[in-house]
Parts: C-alpha cells; structure tokens; sequence
C-alpha cells in the first residue's frame, strides 16, 4: 500500500516535534543529579531496585534489564506487588529509584514509609520538581519535559522516552565506572544475535589446512588457477616456504588480469601478480570485529588470518554472516 503524501508530512512534523523535545531534555538536563545518582548506585551494596505504575514502569523494568545485563545487580519490583508481599525481598542495602512523570502516583506515594521503615535510600525520578514524590526522595532527578509528542498532551510519548534515556546514560555510565569488560558483557549475553557478536571468534570460523588456497611467489598462475577454483574460497594465499604471508591474489584480480593481458597472464608468476597489502585478522579477534574490519575502509569478502606473519586460516565474510552475526 503506498502511503499518502498526508501520511507522510504527519510524519515527518511528528518527527520534527520529537527532535526538538528531546532537544529540550538535553539543553536542560542537570547533569550533577545524574552523577549523584551514579555515585549513590556505585556507592549501594545491595540492589538497585525500580518501580513505577503503567508505562512509566514498563521502562523501569527495561532500565533493570540494562543495568543488569552491563555489571550492575538491579531488580524491577512493580508498585502494587511491593505493597502486597514483595517489599518483603527489600533490604537497607538496597537503593530504590522510584520513576514518574507527574510525581504524583498515589501508589508511590503510599509505598514511601514503607520503604523507609527498610531504611533504604530512595531516588525519585520525576518530570514536576514541585511534585510531592520529587520531595520525598533523598535523592531527586529531574527529567525536564516540554511536552508530550500526544496531540493532547496527554498519552506518555516523550516523557517515556527521556525516562528511557535516563537510563542508558546511568546504566552506561556505571559500565565504564565499574570497568565492565567485554568478556564479562559476554558470560551475560550467552544466546541470540549479542551472544553470538562476543563468544564466537576468529578460530571458530575460519578455514584451516587443507581447506586453504595456498601458492608460492614462483607458481605460474596456470599451475594454480585449479587451486582458486577447487578451493572455492574466492582466492590464492601467496605464502613462503615457512607459510609466512607475503600477498593475496582474488577472483577479481584474474578477471582484471585476463582482461588486460589475455591468456598470457597465465604464464606470469604469483609473484608478480599478487596483491601485497591485505585486510587481515588474527584468530583470537572476535567474527563480529573481523566482520567490522572487512567491511570498514575496502570493502572486502576474504581475509587471511595472520598469526605471527604466519597464514594460520582464512575467513569468508559469508561464513560469519551465516553465524548469524551482522554489523
């Protein structure tokens, strides 16, 4: 179905608004709150504990799946479920962030004393800094909202959306203060498209032994054009006796050859007609940083995998795409 040229300009003034909306949030942002507020989650020995009700709370649970899964130990609690039995899992370790627009949700309200009885340290997050809720936080952040990207200013559109962004900037600004490494982001992500982009390397993927399209700098190219072909990785490894790398010959340079010089070419030596530079990887990098490598200045199919100037493999961008793993 084609979309309307009406469609289209809604559209396109809808995304308009949001680009100045999220503008306003950042030109007014108090950044000295959000650093307070990672120095208290560095500073918590327990949980970090989020609630909210309705959509406010459906982020409150994505920033705990964040700050989980990059280092930080943080739990979603909903409201009603902490003032019916699960306030029971709260500790005085535990830090609680308490999110709403309004900071007026009577169920947050209500749940305060009962929190302070725990002897937490809660931190409000509000969009109304004259709120009861932004009052009642030992620690409060304001999220600063011009208005709703709602026609009526009414449905949660670019409230949620800041509060979201909240979270990325506290989540990833205590990844890097915590120095959460990429292998621990790895033990966290085992499955799906992340577990595969940092479990799976170079090794695991590349072809090796017999597998490989190797030649010597004195073969002539007649000698071992059935090895480009039978091989069929795209490609001829010019190595020296001590399989020390010293060029790379692709399908793209025989045509490029062929068309130049004919079928005297074949008669020329590897040699000469190698390529000396090449992309190449090293089998301890990861499938998914060879697969940004190959894709990155020249745009490559093939690399050969160097481990002390030594061809120990070649990998396909085909083989790693097949895996799953995408840029």
């Amino acid at each position: 179905m084609k979309i309307s040229s009406e469609i289209t300009t809604v559209l396109q003034s809808l995304a308009e608004q949001q680009r100045q909306f999220v503008n306003f949030f950042f030109d007014n942002l108090d950044l000295e709150q959000i650093e307070k507020a990672v120095q208290a989650c560095l500073e918590c020995q327990g949980l970090i504990v989020l609630t909210g009700v309705g959509k406010s709370g459906i982020i409150a649970e994505k920033i705990a799946m964040t700050l989980t899964s990059t280092g930080s130990r943080a739990l979603y609690l909903p409201a009603a479920n902490f003032l019916h039995g699960d306030i029971g899992a709260v500790t005085s370790q535990d830090l609680i962030f308490m999110l709403s627009k309004s900071g007026e949700t009577q169920e947050l309200l209500e749940l305060i004393p009962h929190v302070r009885r725990k002897k937490c340290k809660i931190v409000t997050v509000v969009s109304d800094q004259e709120s009861r809720l932004s009052k009642k936080g030992d620690l409060s952040i304001y999220l600063p909202v011009e208005k709703e990207l709602c026609s009526f200013d009414i449905a949660p559109t670019t409230s949620t959306s800041v509060q979201l962004l909240f979270g990325d900037l506290l989540a990833m600004a205590l990844m890097r203060e915590k120095g959460f490494t990429l292998e621990q982001f790895a033990e966290n992500h085992p499955a799906g498209s992340i577990g595969k982009k940092i479990t799976l390397f170079v090794s695991d993927l590349m072809k090796i032994g017999n597998e490989l399209p190797l030649c010597k700098p004195e073969d002539r190219l007649v000698d071992v054009i059935v090895e480009l072909s039978n091989k069929r990785c795209g490609c001829l490894l010019v190595t020296s006796p001590d399989q020390s790398f010293l060029g790379i010959f692709t399908d793209g340079d025989l045509r490029r050859a062929l068309q130049a010089h004919g079928t005297l070419v074949l008669e020329r030596k590897m040699g000469d007609l190698m390529t000396k530079s090449a992309i190449t990887v090293e089998p301890d990098d990861l499938a998914y940083q060879a697969l940004q490598k190959m894709q990155s200045e020249r745009f490559v199919m093939i690399a050969p995998v160097i481990e002390n100037n030594k061809v120990v493999g070649l990998i396909r961008m085909h083989d790693i795409i097949h895996k799953g793993i995408e840029k």
